[in-house]
């Protein structure tokens, strides 16, 4: 069992500096924060050992500049990779067909739309849609059947509403 009285004493005597000092690294109080955090996790999971050392804090303060510094590098790495490899090209936006469909299957009720969903957009078989639905076969059969024969309609009404419109 570690020593927490110990722990705490040394705690509340070195945070300002250990803070201060991994601060001054890193420019940056919020990653100064979280690397002296986690160094002091370090220390108190380890404290049998760590607070037999004649300068505890020393330890602390190397575990929490080399976090430090382990998340520069991290950083420095991916601006890097993003600079090698440029921007991510843009995704389009979805086509009129896409909304109208996702628009008509909002109107489903929630069955029949995981039901589509797992048949048609991830591909399972009816067998599988019925297990992972806990519904018997039977049952995903007719929700997919009306859930076909529901959006049929309602993009046909949607196409007609255009149609008329022109």
């Amino acid at each position: 069992m570690p020593d927490v009285d110990g722990f705490d004493e040394f705690y509340r005597g070195s945070r300002q500096r250990l803070l201060g000092f991994v601060y001054v690294l890193t420019g940056d109080l919020t990653e100064a924060q979280d690397a002296v955090q986690e160094a002091y996790i370090r220390a108190w999971q380890r404290w049998s050992t760590v607070g037999g050392y004649d300068d505890p804090e020393a330890w602390v303060r190397v575990v929490a500049s080399r976090i430090a510094v382990s998340r520069w590098r991290s950083l420095r790495s991916r601006a890097r990779a993003y600079l090698r490899h440029g921007a991510v090209d843009s995704v389009p936006g979805p086509g009129t067909d896409t909304v109208e469909v996702v628009a008509a299957l909002r109107q489903l009720p929630e069955e029949q739309r995981v039901a589509i969903a797992l048949y048609y957009l991830v591909g399972l078989p009816v067998a599988e849609v019925a297990r992972e639905t806990a519904a018997p076969v039977g049952t995903v059969k007719a929700r997919l059947s009306r859930g076909r024969a529901a959006l049929a309609g309602l993009l046909a009404v949607s196409d007609l509403g255009e149609a008329a419109d022109a």
